[in-house]
């Protein structure tokens, strides 16, 4: 059984980080970059930036199609991005797992870096194909496993708690997305390696990106301040010799088409 955090957890630990999220989301921007490429060309689409967050990438998507709507979990995200971001833009305060959409209603969901904090991930994707019109295309990326592996290993030599979450395997991912009602037509995994001047750096980034939140968690909020040394010590065992400290993140995405069925 995988330890996720619950719907509220995330939504109050992303919304915490509204302010300073776009200026750590490295991650993200290079993630979403990408997924641009397999964008569909028409412009007439209704298209759904599914955990928007601040909206960022929303934006981009407000200037090729005619009606997108941002969703996110965090009041608090939304707030921002309706501040900042373009004015037709739709914002709503919605979970993954029960979107506010009639059934094949949405042309395109676009979800970058999202859809690891889901759980069940199949009641998530059981949604996007309900919503979704016979055709429609869900563009999406996430985590793998072996992200955070050094964090990971750095942690097992303090304590046997779960600081990070367990991610799924490129191969349950592709099992789940190919279903009778859904192909995933296009793949590819990229590991990225982002360096950070020391761990603490990438601690704050994490956070940053609502991504500290584990349920079930023995000890919680933060460790204490030996253990937080031991892991820091731990964690030099990979310090590069310009003296930054690498943390490797694996990057699936994927565009699924939801059948004809």
């Amino acid at each position: 059984m995988q330890n996720f955090a619950k719907p509220l957890e995330i939504a109050k630990s992303f919304g915490a980080a509204s302010n300073s999220y776009d200026v750590s989301a490295r991650l993200q921007r290079y993630s979403g970059k990408h997924l641009m490429t397999w964008l569909p060309n028409r412009n007439d689409l209704t298209v759904v930036d599914l955990g928007c967050g601040t909206g960022f990438f929303s934006d981009v998507l407000a200037s090729k199609y005619q009606q997108v709507i941002g969703l996110d979990l965090s009041s608090k995200m939304l707030s921002f991005a309706q501040q900042n971001r373009d004015n037709a833009i739709r914002w709503l305060e919605a979970d993954a797992n029960c979107l506010p959409f009639q059934n094949n209603s949405i042309d395109l969901i676009y979800s970058n870096l999202m859809i690891q904090w889901c759980e069940p991930l199949e009641t998530t994707l059981n949604e996007i194909l309900r919503v979704l019109k016979p055709g429609g295309v869900f563009l999406f990326s996430t985590l793998t496993e072996g992200t955070l592996f050094e964090l990971k290993s750095a942690w097992k030599q303090v304590d046997n708690d779960q600081h990070v979450i367990d991610f799924k395997n490129e191969l349950t991912l592709e099992v789940l997305f190919n279903t009778p009602k859904s192909i995933l037509v296009e793949q590819k995994i990229q590991p990225i390696v982002l360096e950070y001047e020391n761990v603490l750096h990438l601690a704050r980034e994490l956070k940053g990106l609502g991504a500290n939140k584990v349920h079930n968690r023995q000890n919680k909020g933060l460790s204490g301040k030996t253990k937080w040394q031991k892991m820091s010590a731990a964690y030099q065992d990979f310090q590069e010799p310009n003296g930054v400290f690498p943390a490797s993140y694996n990057v699936f995405s994927g565009l699924l088409v939801k059948l004809n069925t």
